[in-house]
C-alpha cells in the first residue's frame, strides 16, 4: 500500500497572533513554503501557481525539499470554464503536482443555478483533460459549489459511471458538520426536510451517513480535514465584503443576502486558543464528530483494499467563513491537525510519507 500523503492549504501558511492576526494578505510564497517545510509533519505543499509563479514554486518546492503534489481551483461553469480548467491543469502539472482540487460554483456564469446534468458535463470534461494533461481532478464536497446540497454528489458520481469514467470526490466534512443543527444552513442545501424525516444523515455516527455512503461508494480520492463544530459561532471577527476579491466567492443571490454579516461558522479552533486568540469560548469536546470522519476515512482506508484514497490536505485557512481575524497561529493549527492525523496512521499501522519523525 503506497504511503497516503499529508499536506497543507497554501492559504493556512501564516505565523498569525495577537499581533499579526490571520488576514486576507498573504506572507510571500517563500515565507509559506518554509513555514509548511518547517513545521516537520507535511509531506507536501498545496497551492495553484498563478502564469507569472511557476519557476517560484519550482524554485521553493526544491530549495524547501517540499514537493506541490496537489493544486486547488475554483471554477465557474460557462464559456471560461474549459479555457481557465485547462491553464491551471498545465500550470499545475509544470510544478509536479499529480491531483488537482476543484471547486466548482453552484451559480453558473450565466447568473442562474448549475443543472446536474451540466456538473456531469463538466465533470467529464476535467476528467478527458486531466488524462491529457497527466493530472487527476477532483470535484469538493463544499458551500457556494455544486455540492452545498450533498444529495447530488450521488447523482453526478452516477452520471459519471453510465459515461464510463470515474468520480473523485474531494471530502472535506467540515462544510456539512458545521450545518448540523442549523435550519437555516441546512434550508440553503435545501435538505432541512430530508434531514428531518432520516432520508439524509448528516450525523457520521448514525447508519446510513453520508460519509458512509461515499466511501462505500469508493469515491474520496481526497481527504481534507479542516476542525469545525455542529451549530458552532460564527466568525466574530470577519464580515462578507463582496469588494473583496480575494474572497473568491460567487456573486449569487445567498451571497449578496449575506453582505455585511458575520462570517460562516466553517471553522473551530483544534486546539485550545489562549484567552484573547478567539472571538468565542472553546470546548475540547466539540472537536469529536470531525476526529470521528477523519477516524472513519483512515480505518477505511486501513481495511478497505479499494479504498482510493492518495492524499489529505489540512484546511485552517483564512478566509471570512474561517479564520479571518484570528489571533491563533494558522500554521499551528494546521501542523496540529497533521500531528493527529499522523498519530491515528500510525496506531492503523498505515504507511506515511517521510516528513514525519
Amino acid at each position: 500500500m503506497p504511503p497516503v500523503l499529508i499536506g497543507c492549504n497554501g492559504r493556512g501558511a501564516q505565523a498569525s497572533s495577537p499581533e499579526r492576526p490571520v488576514s486576507f494578505t498573504e506572507p510571500p510564497l517563500s515565507e509559506q513554503f518554509a513555514m509548511v517545510a518547517n513545521a516537520g509533519v507535511f509531506d507536501f505543499f498545496d497551492r495553484l501557481p498563478m502564469a507569472d509563479e511557476v519557476e517560484t514554486f519550482l524554485e521553493l518546492s526544491a530549495a524547501n525539499n517540499l514537493p506541490v503534489t496537489t493544486a486547488s481551483g475554483v471554477y465557474a461553469l460557462g464559456e471560461s470554464y474549459l479555457p481557465t480548467l485547462c491553464a491551471n491543469m498545465e500550470r499545475a502539472v509544470k510544478v509536479g503536482a499529480k491531483f488537482h482540487n476543484m471547486m466548482v460554483y453552484n451559480w453558473h456564469s450565466e447568473k442562474r443555478w448549475v443543472t446536474d446534468d451540466e456538473v456531469i458535463r463538466a465533470w467529464a470534461d476535467a476528467w478527458e483533460l486531466g488524462q491529457e494533461i497527466g493530472i487527476e481532478p477532483c470535484f469538493e464536497l463544499h458551500v457556494n459549489m455544486w455540492s452545498e446540497d450533498p444529495r447530488r454528489v450521488a447523482t453526478v458520481a452516477e452520471g459519471a459511471d453510465k459515461l464510463g469514467i470515474p468520480f473523485n470526490l474531494t471530502l472535506d466534512y467540515s462544510h456539512m458538520l458545521f450545518k448540523m443543527g442549523d435550519d437555516a444552513e441546512l434550508d440553503v442545501s435545501g435538505i432541512r426536510e430530508d434531514v428531518a424525516a432520516g432520508r439524509v444523515v448528516l450525523d457520521p455516527y448514525e447508519l446510513g451517513n453520508l460519509v458512509d455512503q461515499w466511501l462505500d461508494a469508493g469515491l474520496v480520492r481526497w481527504f481534507q480535514l479542516r476542525s469545525v463544530t455542529p451549530s458552532g459561532p460564527r466568525n466574530l471577527w470577519s464580515k462578507h465584503d463582496s469588494s473583496n476579491g480575494a474572497a473568491g466567492v460567487p456573486n449569487d443571490p445567498y451571497q449578496r443576502a449575506r453582505e455585511g454579516e458575520y462570517g460562516r461558522a466553517i471553522l473551530y479552533p483544534f486546539t485550545r486558543p489562549v484567552p484573547g486568540e478567539w472571538h468565542s469560548s472553546w470546548e475540547a469536546w466539540r472537536l469529536e464528530p470531525c476526529k470521528h470522519v477523519a477516524r472513519k476515512m483512515l480505518k477505511y482506508h486501513a481495511e478497505a483494499p479499494e479504498s482510493r484514497l492518495a492524499v489529505i490536505t489540512t484546511e485552517m485557512i483564512n478566509l471570512t467563513d474561517y479564520a479571518d481575524g484570528a489571533k491563533f497561529s494558522l500554521i499551528g493549527q494546521n501542523a496540529a491537525i497533521a500531528r493527529f492525523l499522523r498519530d491515528e496512521m500510525a496506531a492503523l499501522g498505515l504507511p506515511q510519507g517521510g516528513a514525519h519523525g
